[in-house]
């Protein structure tokens, strides 16, 4: 209760109980409590000096039920594909990632199929004169004229064995300087994990020179785009974005991603022997 002889014109109006609700939804109930070091019943002397005015001091204990201590956070929400699957609330959901490989596998073969990958047929090799590692190769890939190709094979196979050889050839690469042979193109090869073992792609017998190679089906065939021009290869960079996922099945096809058949019209492109190997 509030003493009687609390002052007027202190302009205070306690009540022995407030009522407070919060934001966070929660209702408070606390005692208030009065203290107060002037309880006299006699009137304060109007003329007493400001700095002699009795003060009071409030106190306010706050009562919050044990179960009310805490603020009950926003749901989270969680999302499971399989039934098997335990929801941990302190890991963000995530999206799965064998989608996000569909997605990019998707888009890795959209780029593969603008690289300008043609049947080819090596009419004439030679060593470089002037790099022991190089092989100089006069190829037809179906033009006017043959492409002159370097490929740094030598290590790797016999010259003999590149004669009247048919070939896979990554065409719309820019020509590059080597050793004072200016190379147009590179012939695509299978290799082991320790690049030790390296073998020429063979297209499929029935293919002629010229003949364009996709990764797909042969219903995709006319649903190819057209080959990109070789400033737009080096400036996305698309070789870089599509090499890594070349590689042979364990039968030996060669593939994109282990699914995307490497194809012509007249069926697979292979390798003679190398089974899980790189392509490049």
């Amino acid at each position: 209760m509030v003493p009687a002889s609390l002052p007027r014109a202190s302009g205070l109006r306690l009540l022995s109980y407030c009522n407070q609700t919060y934001n966070c939804g929660i209702g408070l109930r606390s005692p208030l409590f009065v203290t107060s070091n002037f309880y006299s019943a006699a009137k304060p002397n109007r003329q007493q000096k400001n700095n002699n005015i009795p003060s009071i001091s409030l106190t306010i204990s706050s009562f919050i039920p044990k179960e009310k201590s805490q603020v009950a956070s926003k749901p989270i929400k969680t999302f499971c594909t399989s039934s098997n699957v335990t929801t941990d609330p302190s890991t963000p959901a995530t999206a799965s990632s064998s989608d996000d490989n569909v997605v990019d596998m998707m888009k890795i073969k959209d780029m593969a199929n603008t690289l300008d990958i043609r049947v080819g047929k090596i009419l004439k090799a030679w060593r470089h004169e002037e790099a022991d590692s190089l092989y100089v190769e006069e190829v037809d890939i179906g033009e006017p004229e043959p492409r002159i190709i370097c490929s740094g094979l030598v290590k790797y196979i016999p010259l003999d064995d590149l004669q009247d050889k048919n070939v896979v050839v990554f065409a719309n690469l820019k020509p590059r300087n080597m050793r004072g042979v200016k190379s147009a193109g590179m012939l695509m090869a299978a290799s082991d994990a320790s690049h030790e073992n390296v073998e020429l792609l063979e297209p499929p017998v029935g293919s002629v020179p010229g003949d364009r190679i996709w990764f797909g089906t042969e219903e995709e065939k006319e649903k190819l785009p057209e080959a990109a021009s070789p400033n737009q290869i080096a400036k996305k960079k698309i070789w870089e974005q599509v090499q890594p996922h070349l590689a042979t099945t364990g039968t030996c096809v060669a593939t994109l991603g282990g699914t995307h058949l490497m194809v012509t019209s007249a069926g697979s492109v292979v390798s003679k022997s190398l089974i899980n190997a790189n392509i490049a």
